[in-house]
């Protein structure tokens, strides 16, 4: 059997599946299209500006809009949030105070935020006094039982919640599971501000973390709202105090986000946003041909192929670290910027293992593009995301599968 003929008969098995990935761009893709029209967005948004930025009226209109998509009270939007991490960064700063407790309940941090919280001698959270606490998850779900006999003998000031699955073999939260938390935490801690990291889940369900139960949630805009084209940028969204605390941070207090210019414009963020439902689609689309067809050649995936995605993240289990570190060259040489490009493991900042990253993005950096990456470490789980179009990740899968030998 040929690669073509046997990814063809794994498609066949998603068919059925693409149609609830269809439904849920439609509905987005609506909410999106309302919230433009409501904005009245018009072509003087798309302006940039300079110096000070007083009455930038595109940085103004894109904060009410990301308000009205993300369906909560207040919107900080800026190309100048460099990255999702800057953006958890800007929150945990802006809300947390010498003395609070944050308490995750998702289990270990992402790599990337575990020096912002509790590294000595770097201006951590830790060196602020701010205390950290964390509660596992139990078979993918979060622990209800630990939670409540926490939250009943401490005060916690933030709870915070990660959508994303991280470097973990675990799924990525549902908007299901993050709302029976949110009710959860809530009953039996209603003073506690509940945050969640949105990175890789905008997009995925047709609802978002505020109409959860969140109170603040904050991306990038180099994954899912940036549709592929967003240059840069983050964004916060949130109870309108939370967000103003979270402003203070960004520029300082008695500013907030009065000022800010960008004097190439705006446009790219706004078209970024209106594409972002039906590109995330892509991905999710791509995402389960993925699945299926690796499942098929007998390798462990997650989520399963007959299991919904709730973030753009597909991770497959190699178990060899040749044969993980030449699937990323494969993805690598069959992208459409630096495919020539010779992919080697690194010592990456932020994280504890060498990484290996495929990222030949139009955009440096883009996980919304198709990407890949991983740490150097046993089961050598590779992680997936991202991918503009559907059919660029069933060309990159036949490249892959031809180069891996695989068939």
């Amino acid at each position: 059997m040929n690669i073509e003929h046997f990814i063809e008969q794994s498609e066949q098995k998603c068919i059925k599946y693409f149609k609830e990935i269809d439904y849920i761009s439609l509905k987005n893709q609506k909410k999106t299209l309302d919230a433009f029209r409501e904005c009245k967005i018009g072509l003087q948004h798309f302006s940039g500006s300079t110096g000070y930025g007083y009455g930038d009226i595109g940085r103004e209109k894109l904060n009410e809009l990301y308000a009205r998509v993300f369906k909560s009270p207040k919107a900080l939007v800026s190309p100048h949030i460099l990255s999702g991490t800057h953006a958890l960064s800007l929150c945990l700063y802006g809300i947390l105070r010498p003395g609070d407790l944050m308490l995750s309940i998702t289990g270990k941090l992402y790599d990337t935020l575990e020096e912002i919280v509790f590294k000595s001698g770097n201006g951590s959270l830790k060196d602020f006094g701010i205390k950290y606490s964390q509660i596992e998850l139990i078979n993918g779900d979060f622990d209800f039982e630990k939670i409540k006999e926490f939250l009943t003998q401490n005060d916690a000031k933030l709870i915070f919640i990660q959508r994303s699955r991280g470097y973990e073999w675990a799924k990525a939260r549902s908007i299901a599971q993050i709302k029976t938390a949110c009710q959860f935490v809530k009953k039996i801690s209603p003073n506690s501000v509940i945050m969640v990291d949105n990175c890789y889940g905008e997009f995925v369900d047709i609802y978002e973390p505020y109409e959860a139960g969140a109170d603040i949630f904050a991306g990038s805009l180099i994954k899912n709202p940036g549709g592929g084209i967003a240059p840069t940028g983050g964004y916060i969204c949130g109870r309108e105090d939370l967000v103003d605390l979270v402003a203070g941070r960004f520029t300082a207090p008695n500013i907030k986000d009065e000022i800010g210019s960008y004097s190439e414009g705006y446009r790219l963020f706004y078209q970024g946003l209106f594409l972002a439902p039906h590109v995330v689609g892509q991905v999710l689309k791509g995402s389960l041909l993925i699945r299926q067809v690796f499942s098929d050649l007998g390798y462990k995936v997650l989520p399963l192929p007959e299991e919904q995605n709730n973030d753009i993240i597909t991770s497959i289990e190699f178990d060899d670290a040749d044969k993980l570190i030449e699937f990323h060259r494969a993805i690598q040489s069959c992208s459409p910027v630096d495919s020539y490009v010779t992919l080697y493991p690194w010592d990456m900042p932020g994280y504890n293992e060498q990484v290996i990253m495929a990222a030949g993005a139009f955009v440096q950096g883009s996980s919304i593009e198709l990407s890949s990456d991983s740490p150097i470490k046993k089961p050598y789980i590779a992680y997936i995301q991202g991918g503009l179009t559907y059919e660029h990740i069933k060309i990159a899968l036949m490249m892959c599968l031809d180069r891996l030998k695989l068939i």
